[in-house]
């Protein structure tokens, strides 16, 4: 388990959870959750669009 921002450790990761939507009251949610690949084709959060950048998709 590591909890991380950097693109490059989460682009190598073999499963994602991502917590949000926001900081503090406005998170603590799981709202993505699996592999890097799904996390970057959803762009469903603000971490899938970061991601997505990241990997140049």
């Amino acid at each position: 388990i590591v909890i991380e921002h950097h693109q490059a450790v989460m682009a190598h990761a073999d499963w994602i959870i991502d917590l949000g939507p926001g900081a503090g009251h406005d998170g603590g949610r799981i709202v993505f959750e699996g592999t890097p690949a799904d996390l970057v084709a959803a762009r469903s959060t603000l971490t899938g669009e970061h991601l997505a950048a990241y990997v140049g998709t």
